[in-house]
């Protein structure tokens, strides 16, 4: 009875362990794509991430589907997301444009939170990515 009852520990510890594996994706809109980007934050066009609440776009060749929004959420962290629309197929009007702390689709005018990356009414959510910190003025995206 003790054996089985260690057994069935081990097998519920193994189950609550979180592997690190790509974001899933389940939007039929957006393909997922592995990518690397690093951003140097004492580069101008990436020093406003020094403050809290403030959020980049980087449109690198590989960065993403459409660019990525790079968010400073404070206390040291940080949030990326894809700039596509998630719940809008590929098109002209697909990228998302920074609106102070939200980020706005110009197919369907939908307001993302860059808190969140969550609109309200829509089924989709902002295309996450992981963020890493690599010292105080650097920082790696990628998927």
């Amino acid at each position: 009875m003790k054996r089985f009852f260690y057994l069935l520990v081990l097998f519920l510890a193994s189950l609550s362990c979180e592997k690190d594996r790509q974001a899933n994706n389940n939007n039929p809109y957006l393909p997922n794509y592995s990518f690397e980007v690093t951003l140097n934050m004492s580069f101008p066009q990436y020093a406003v991430l020094a403050f809290p609440s403030s959020a980049v776009y980087v449109n690198s060749a590989g960065a993403g589907i459409r660019g990525l929004i790079v968010f400073n959420a404070g206390s040291g962290n940080y949030l990326a997301y894809d700039a596509a629309c998630p719940n809008q197929a590929l098109s002209d009007c697909s990228t998302m444009t920074i609106s102070s702390i939200n980020a706005k689709c110009a197919c369907d005018d939908a307001e993302y939170s860059l808190f969140t990356g969550l609109a309200a009414g829509k089924q989709y959510p902002m295309k996450a990515y992981r963020v890493q910190v690599i010292d105080a003025t650097t920082i790696k995206v990628y998927n």
